[in-house]
């Protein structure tokens, strides 16, 4: 089997003119420039792209000629379909959809590497359902019967866009620009990708087009469209721009990077990480040869896998103006490429060399021509192979149905060549390099992507240096393989791997918080409330610490809570313990000083059996303060509070009970008065009794219903859980205050009113200032114990309990311990019994 390669390069319109202005008369289309034919048993044909031209837009005014070759620069759809036509029509004139014969067939049609080529060549080639195969580019064929016969050198668009977003993840690059083509292959793209980056926490600063430039014309205006882009790029804050694009697209990202030479633009360039799709590739005009190409060190793009054929360097090497006479794109290429010109061209020698022909291709700097296998070469070559696999399999099929000549077999191929299309999409072979070259039911290649590193060198030049690779076999968040060490990172960044965000990540301790109007990866960050964490970067929410923990300073973890009690070990427990005995024994002491003085007659005046009950009272107030200090425990809880209402309120309704005998005792002395029968024991006792069995009920009531218990308080303080006793019931824990509030109360109002008293009957002026103190203390303590916390309302309790007893025991007995130890000259009756003059 012989195979041959027709390539169709760069194609110009067919002849038009518009009838209404003037009469054209009848010729053959414009030749096709460049175009190369070899005649073999059967043909492969190509339409490639390979020069980029400037046109004016037709306007119709005017036959075609080749005139329109000195203005050069697009490849529109009439070129492609021209070819295409030509293609179909017997060799050597164009007559469409006419052929002499099956000779010059085409068996299928390779084309690229941009996808508009691709697309209007489809539109073709399917009424003739001759295979095709696109290289270079992943349009989307949406018409069933053109896919059937059309197969793609290109991976799955979806495999691409993933891979970029693992990229995106892989670097934590949460902040994005996105250039795409200003077509409808840009806008399917972003259509793809955007929604999957968002979904994934990626957010863009901008997403812009490429400014079309269709025509000569429109260079002006896209120049104008590319500053704008300028100022959006170099003044953007993200430092990645993932760039959608084709081949010619490095040539117009070249033009408007080069715009600050020529335009006055303040902005700075900044330095920007590229992330470029597989179907770009490095191209540029002749006037950019000398152009700076630094904007693309350090860049990261995605490239058809494609290994080093073997050979293949040493073809490229070898071949010159004289290999292929009847190329005629060498000889153009030639030219540029040297920039020399040969004796026999049109163009200006003043300023060039003459071209000898023995210019050497590996003497290029890259950015002129590579001698290495490129994507776009191995994917050619992959495709030729396919097309020759697949008619051996179409062959092999059919020799047991053909028992003609050799001219025969193939007529008879030629006869049944569109069902190639069958035999290509089941292709499968291991190519030159050992590499499995198959499609899939999509007509897919199935094939991976490296990820390549662009660096660059002074003198023009460049390497693609591949530091990864995708596999779509594995799952998706281990897709690609990247050797990070590798990557050269733009100068700028000083070889530290860039961070491209909208702000700084939050760090632990704080939460995110949007800014409004702006995209969800850009916040600001708020501490943690009280009593709550995050201890990661980037949490949308802080988290409440569990019962029992508490955040440490930075609020970026928890810590287990100290169980606090007021207890005996630590100054606070220890002093108000020493008090506490202190005032005890002070208590007994007094008490054992009335009891020696017993038959005095201050003591005797005093009424000692109230004195006695007031004064063991007082003794175990002191003492049931110790209730309070040390760890709580069940039986402490139930009787720490009830015993000192009882105890409290014996102690006041004693101190009640002294100041009705004083002003009974008073109001007796006078004549006539009928209040003697009052004065006794019976009244003081029945007045303690009364009082004491009164709050006994209530505390009785109190352990009955809502007795206290021990209880955990995790949420009072933040960094203790505070072991205490739960009071059951707040409201009878008030109600006994309440109780010894009243009696405190009458007690001072009845002790008030009988301050005016004789001097020998001044115990009322000691009993009032006595509970003044009392009530001063205890008014002081309800918001002094509710705005407190743990153990310190414990303290504050024990300290109510000692400075209320203490006032009572100072102010009352202190005078009468003062004439017993010190003035026994004043313990008389004669003195208790004189009155003021």
């Amino acid at each position: 089997m012989v195979l041959f390669v027709v390539v169709e390069l760069v194609l110009v319109p067919l002849a038009m003119c518009n009838v209404h202005v003037f009469k054209c008369p009848i010729s053959d289309p414009l030749p096709i420039l460049h175009k190369y034919y070899k005649s073999g048993d059967l043909l492969i044909a190509g339409i490639m792209s390979q020069i980029y031209m400037a046109i004016n837009p037709m306007t119709f005014e005017k036959c075609p000629s080749e005139e329109l070759f000195d203005d050069l620069f697009n490849f529109d759809p009439i070129r492609t379909y021209h070819a295409s036509m030509e293609l179909l029509s017997t060799q050597g004139r164009f007559i469409p959809n006419y052929k002499s014969g099956t000779q010059n067939h085409p068996v299928a049609v390779i084309t690229g590497p941009n996808s508009d080529i691709c697309l209007f060549a489809a539109a073709m080639l399917c009424f003739y359902k001759i295979p095709q195969i696109s290289y270079g580019s992943a349009p989307r064929i949406d018409n069933k019967k053109q896919s059937v016969f059309f197969h793609q050198m290109f991976p799955n668009q979806a495999h691409q866009i993933m891979g970029i977003l693992h990229i995106l993840l892989y670097f934590r690059w949460m902040w994005i620009g996105v250039i795409s083509r200003g077509d409808e292959t840009g806008e399917l793209f972003v259509q793809d990708m955007v929604p999957m980056l968002s979904q994934n926490g990626i957010c863009f600063d901008f997403i812009g087009t490429m400014p079309p430039i269709g025509f000569s014309s429109e260079l002006f205006q896209g120049m104008a469209e590319g500053a704008e882009m300028y100022k959006i790029i170099m003044g953007s804050t993200a430092n990645v721009l993932v760039l959608h694009g084709e081949i010619q697209t490095m040539i117009v990202l070249r033009c408007f990077l080069q715009l600050p030479e020529v335009e006055d633009i303040p902005i700075k360039a900044t330095a920007k990480i590229w992330i470029m799709t597989a179907q770009m590739d490095f191209t540029s005009l002749p006037l950019q040869r000398d152009w700076d190409i630094s904007f693309i060190h350090g860049a990261i793009s995605f490239a058809i896998h494609s290994v080093e054929l073997s050979g293949f360097r040493k073809f490229l090497q070898e071949k010159n103006i004289h290999s292929e006479k009847d190329d005629g794109f060498i000889r153009d290429f030639w030219q540029q490429a040297f920039l020399c010109s040969f004796s026999d061209s049109t163009v200006d020698e003043k300023d060039g060399e003459i071209c000898t022909g023995e210019e050497k291709l590996e003497a290029l700097p890259v950015s002129v021509f590579e001698t290495t296998t490129t994507a776009n070469s191995y994917s050619i070559y992959n495709g030729v192979y396919a097309v020759a696999h697949a008619l051996q399999a179409m062959q092999s099929s059919r020799l047991k149905s053909t028992a003609t000549g050799h001219g025969g077999r193939w007529n008879h191929l030629y006869q049944e060549w569109w069902e190639l299309h069958h035999f290509l999409r089941s292709v499968s072979f291991n190519n030159s390099a050992g590499e499995s070259i198959s499609f899939d039911q999509n007509g897919e290649i199935v094939t991976e992507f490296d990820i390549v590193n662009w660096v660059t060198f002074p003198n023009q030049s460049f390497l693609r240096v591949k530091v990864g690779k995708t596999d779509s076999k594995i799952p998706p968040d281990k897709m690609i393989t990247i050797h990070d060490s590798a990557i050269v990172w733009p100068t700028m960044f000083n070889q530290v791997q860039p961070l491209s965000v909208c702000n700084e990540k939050c760090p632990a301790g704080y939460s995110k918080r949007k800014k409004e109007g702006k995209p969800f990866c850009c916040y600001d960050c708020l501490a943690c409330p009280p009593g709550k964490i995050s201890n990661e970067k980037d949490m949308n929410e802080c988290s409440q610490c569990p019962e029992g923990q508490y955040p440490n300073k930075e609020q970026t973890l928890c810590l287990p809570k100290d169980i606090s009690f007021l207890s005996y070990g630590e100054p606070l427990g220890i002093s108000l313990a020493t008090v506490a005995l202190s005032f005890s024994f002070i208590t007994a002491l007094v008490l054992g000083i009335f009891i020696k003085h017993r038959d005095t007659p201050i003591v005797k005046a005093n009424n000692r059996d109230l004195t006695y009950t007031l004064l063991i009272s007082l003794m175990l107030s002191f003492l049931g303060a110790l209730l309070f200090i040390g760890q709580p425990e069940k039986w402490i809880c139930l009787l720490r509070q009830t015993a000192f209402g009882i105890i409290f309120s014996v102690a006041v309704s004693s101190v009640l009970a002294k100041t009705v005998i004083v002003v009974l005792a008073f109001m007796a002395t006078k004549p006539g008065s009928r209040m003697r029968k009052f004065i006794g024991g019976k009244m003081s006792s029945s007045i303690v009794l009364s009082c004491s069995l009164l709050q006994a009920t209530i505390c009785t009531v109190w352990l009955a219903t809502s007795p206290p218990f021990p209880a955990f308080d995790m949420h009072t303080m933040t960094e203790k859980i505070v072991l205490g006793c739960n009071e059951g019931s707040v409201t009878m824990f008030y109600c006994v205050l309440s109780f010894l509030g009243f009696l405190a109360t009458i007690s001072f109002t009845v002790a008030f009113s009988a301050r005016k008293l004789p001097d020998s009957f001044n115990e009322a002026k000691f009993i009032t200032f006595s509970m003044l103190v009392f009530c001063s203390v205890w008014v002081s303590f309800v918001p002094t114990y509710l705005s407190t916390k743990g153990k310190s309302m414990v303290a504050v309790e024990i300290f109510s309990i000692l400075a209320s007893s203490a006032g009572l025991l100072g102010c009352i007995f202190s005078p009468k311990c003062y004439i017993l130890l010190l003035r026994p000259e004043l313990n008389k009756r004669g003195h208790l019994i004189k009155t003021k003059n």
